[in-house]
């Protein structure tokens, strides 16, 4: 790789403050923000609104939607016609 054309790789801990779940990864991302991570060191913390812990595919709670009946509704109201 050529010096200095890519972003800095390092740790970073991912927090999402809705499901009380952090995670420390390797990123690009920066942050002001610092945390004391369980190690006892410091990383940059970079909140997030969805992660695994809250998102509803992931925890369980995501709804199967009915499609069914849309589609043969569909299909009366808009399909073919026979023609006359």
């Amino acid at each position: 790789m050529k010096k200095g054309t890519h972003p800095e790789y390092r740790p970073v801990v991912f927090r999402d403050r809705s499901a009380d779940f952090a995670f420390l990864t390797r990123s690009t991302r920066t942050s002001d923000r610092t945390v004391e991570w369980e190690d006892g060191n410091t990383y940059p913390v970079v909140d997030v609104e969805t992660s695994s812990a809250s998102h509803p595919f992931y925890t369980g709670t995501a709804r199967v939607l009915d499609t069914a009946g849309r589609v043969e509704r569909f299909q009366r109201r808009y399909g073919k016609r026979e023609e006359r």
